[in-house]
């Protein structure tokens, strides 16, 4: 007998990535949109409370704003779900200490990126690192959007340079450079460094670049179109329905993961 359909809620409905999930999880048979919501006393278009979404749901999709989806995270802790994926970015220390508890009580994946061909990027990145000594090759990350994003350097961008951290074996806060200006002075060793453009509709692109003297080595992402997000989305929703509480992140999806 088939497994009856993974029931979605949408948050931030209205928005672009909201917009396209909902678009995606129709067009998915193993999924069904049971729920559509946006900020409180939003109406029509289809559109439920928040607590009407909740309760039919088994997993809901979160491309909003740090805040919104650190409150949505403790909410669905203390009624003991429904699960979450979440893509907002740009998270503070007490919101992720937030996301982290309330993982404690319900399933979550949070992700930088949801590109199913950016995370294999991670991965490597990560292997580059281990095998190219900072002593002699600086690790730079550049990183590009469209003029409506809010945070900098992306969730992405900060995702590459944990990989850089991880390779190295060093503490990314300890190393990482995300401005330069003016005087800097010669280059620290083992420096990891961020550089960020914003403009018109750059949907995203990122690179990481390790550049010894004689020879740079440089890997790439670039992003066409949001459905990509979305697809590493509902990939995570199928993987996280039904998973026993913690928080998760795409490389147990991809399988990367020794928790996976």
């Amino acid at each position: 007998m088939s497994q009856p359909p993974i029931r979605i809620a949408i948050a931030g409905a209205l928005g672009r990535m909201g917009r396209q999930m909902a678009d995606a999880v129709r067009a998915d048979a193993r999924l069904a949109l049971a729920a559509r919501f946006h900020r409180p006393g939003s109406v029509g278009d289809g559109l439920v409370s928040r607590e009407e979404a909740l309760a039919a749901a088994d997993v809901v999709i979160d491309f909003t704003t740090a805040a919104a989806s650190a409150n949505l995270a403790r909410i669905c802790a203390d009624r003991g779900g429904p699960a979450l994926v979440i893509g907002s970015t740009g998270f503070d220390a007490a919101e992720a200490a937030i996301i982290g508890d309330a993982a404690k009580n319900i399933a979550i994946v949070r992700s930088g990126s949801f590109s199913l061909g950016l995370n294999i990027l991670v991965g490597l990145v990560e292997q580059a690192a281990r095998a190219l000594a900072p002593q002699d090759w600086d690790a730079e990350i550049f990183e590009a959007h469209h003029r409506h994003k809010i945070d900098a350097p992306s969730g992405t961008a900060l995702m590459l340079g944990y990989a850089v951290a991880v390779g190295r074996g060093v503490e990314l806060d300890m190393v990482a450079r995300r401005v330069r200006d003016g005087a800097t002075g010669a280059r620290p060793v083992g420096e990891i460094g961020f550089a960020v453009a914003r403009g018109g509709g750059i949907v995203g692109e990122h690179s990481v670049s390790f550049c010894a003297e004689g020879e740079t080595v440089t890997v790439s992402h670039v992003a066409g179109d949001r459905v990509m997000f979305a697809r590493g989305a509902i990939a995570a929703a199928l993987w996280v329905a039904g998973r026993t509480p913690g928080e998760y992140d795409m490389s147990d999806v991809l399988g990367q993961s020794a928790r996976a």
